[in-house]
């Protein structure tokens, strides 16, 4: 199993956790992660109101260099995949936007790629690897956890990355709960965070991440594991005026499914990362009993 990796801006940064923790699961599971050369920045912003040819062009870039490559794109962050998969849409549906961004590319000897497939890891790691061969990897068991799974708005709509219902998607908890988790009962897992309104107008942005950790506490979850770095990063920062002044409960852990992912298959919490994330993870994966046969 071998993909082109995007890594995107955010997991040579802030998303580092999820860096670390995605590299050391394909590791575990015998997949190969090759960074796409010279990759940019996909545009997610607003970017297109403003230069809807430059920020298409952008983007297509990077769908341009994957096409040479000739492998799956694996696209982590949510905001990456939902981009890159919006302008193969663009590009394949608007003939005239598709002629502007393929003059555009062939000043740089690129060509179009639309036909590679950009696809979210949480789908990889379940149609490619499988529930059952991800079980029967499993080392350490992970069932003191209680998480409340989190997906976002950008990977379930308007092009979903897994076969669920958009607005109740069970993926995160058909594999935690094999892996012997508890994942709790969670309403609120499509809701937006509030994105990048945390740079716009903030305090819609806490409300939002209020409201979604309040949630996960109330149903006695004791972390939430999400699929995007910048889901993970408002909800981690955007409590911090809360946590322990005026009464406020503990902070709830916010990390990376590949995070926990990790803990089950062996890995130890420096080499998924968890170190990099605001509110420390309390809870402990332990070494499977030998003759479980999943070790």
């Amino acid at each position: 199993m071998r993909y082109t990796y995007y890594p995107g801006c955010a997991l040579h940064a802030t998303g580092v956790g999820y860096e670390k923790s995605i590299r050391a699961v394909f590791a575990k599971l015998g997949g190969e992660l090759v960074e796409l050369d010279d990759w940019n920045c996909c545009g997610a912003t607003s970017y297109t109101s403003v230069r809807k040819t430059v920020a298409y062009a952008i983007s297509a870039r990077n769908l341009a260099l994957a096409a040479k490559a000739g492998d799956d794109v694996v696209a982590p962050c949510s905001a990456c995949y939902y981009v890159l998969n919006r302008t193969r849409h663009a590009l394949t549906e608007q003939p005239e936007l598709r002629a502007n961004v393929g003059a555009a590319l062939a000043e740089a000897g690129l060509e179009i790629g639309l036909d590679t497939p950009v696809r979210h890891p949480l789908e990889v790691l379940l149609n490619d690897v499988g529930v059952d061969r991800i079980v029967a990897a499993q080392t350490h068991s992970i069932a003191g956890f209680r998480p409340a799974c989190y997906y976002g708005c950008q990977i379930v709509r308007p092009f979903p990355a897994l076969d669920d219902d958009p607005e109740l998607p069970m993926a995160m908890e058909g594999l935690f709960a094999a892996l012997g988790a508890t994942p709790v009962d969670y309403p609120p897992k499509v809701r937006c965070c509030g994105g990048m309104l945390v740079a716009t107008f903030p305090e819609v942005a806490k409300e939002l991440c209020r409201d979604l950790t309040d949630w996960a506490r109330e149903r006695d979850a004791n972390c939430i594991v999400t699929v995007c770095p910048l889901c993970q990063a408002n909800l981690d920062l955007l409590n911090l005026d809360r946590r322990g002044r005026n009464g406020s409960p503990p902070p709830i852990p916010v990390i990376y499914f590949t995070q926990l992912l990790g803990l089950a298959l062996g890995c130890t919490a420096e080499e998924v990362g968890l170190q990099h994330g605001l509110a420390a993870v309390t809870v402990k994966a332990t070494p499977l009993p030998v003759g479980t046969g999943r070790n």
